[in-house]
């Protein structure tokens, strides 16, 4: 299995209910790693161009950027954390992936230097 990883990046701001309390609004400069595999690499010996991997992905975020996420279509019934966002953009990428052959590895989403999340599907559930 051959796998490429990109990075990217968004600002954006969130409240978050955990237990019983509800979190002051904060906001966050968010790291995304997005990872994409295929058995097998195209003609030019590549899984995916690495610019069309950025390109997908920044559409993605471009969505999310400079936003309240709870105010997000995504997120309205759905708690923004960093779990959800991972989710939400595997799924998203999963859709441009998928026509083309590849599977979305994972995708992580860091809200602090040392603090990520991290989605990937079951591989029994493939």
């Amino acid at each position: 299995m051959y796998e490429i990883t990109i990075q990217k990046t968004f600002s954006a701001a969130h409240t978050l209910d955990i237990g019983s309390e509800r979190e002051e609004l904060h906001g966050h400069n968010f790291k995304v790693e997005a990872a994409v595999a295929s058995e097998e690499l195209n003609p030019d010996g590549l899984v995916l161009d690495f610019r069309v991997l950025k390109q997908w992905v920044g559409a993605i975020l471009e969505e999310l950027d400079h936003s309240f996420l709870n105010d997000r279509a995504p997120f309205r019934d759905t708690s923004p954390t960093s779990e959800h966002i991972a989710r939400y953009i595997y799924d998203r990428l999963e859709e441009m992936a998928v026509p083309r052959g590849l599977e979305v590895s994972r995708v992580a989403v860091w809200e602090s230097e040392g603090s990520k999340a991290v989605y990937a599907k079951s591989r029994s559930s493939v």
